[in-house]
């Protein structure tokens, strides 16, 4: 069946519209939570493989697509701070998808109920 926008209420109208938004912001949000998580998981592995070696071991990190020496510690401490950076971004991130879920499926609801009787 296919819906007649034409047809509709200007206010329905208006609620397809931001009903369409808000998916689009969800898919967003949740693109850019898988991309935060990959990368905390890398800063995890890199973490822990530092933590391996002593602190006299000769380490490079990556800078623009080339390797340069690096100090272990000050590297595993940059590392470090960039996995709190991203911790707090994907809970911050996880908060975001959530409100805009509860506020997708409540409009959605509502949406469905005015075309109920249309």
């Amino acid at each position: 069946m296919t819906l007649n926008l034409d047809n509709l209420p200007e206010e329905t109208k208006k609620k397809i519209q931001e009903l369409t938004a808000l998916g689009q912001n969800l898919e967003f949000l949740t693109q850019q939570k898988i991309q935060i998580d990959t990368s905390l998981r890398e800063t995890e592995l890199a973490i822990e493989e530092l933590t391996k070696v002593t602190p006299e071991t000769t380490v490079y990190k990556n800078i623009g697509g080339i390797l340069v020496k690096a100090d272990r510690n000050k590297l595993l401490d940059e590392k470090k701070s960039y996995k709190t950076t991203l911790e707090m971004r994907s809970k911050t991130l996880e908060q975001k998808t959530e409100r805009t879920r509860k506020t997708f499926e409540t409009l959605q609801k509502s949406l469905q109920s005015d075309l109920q009787y249309k």
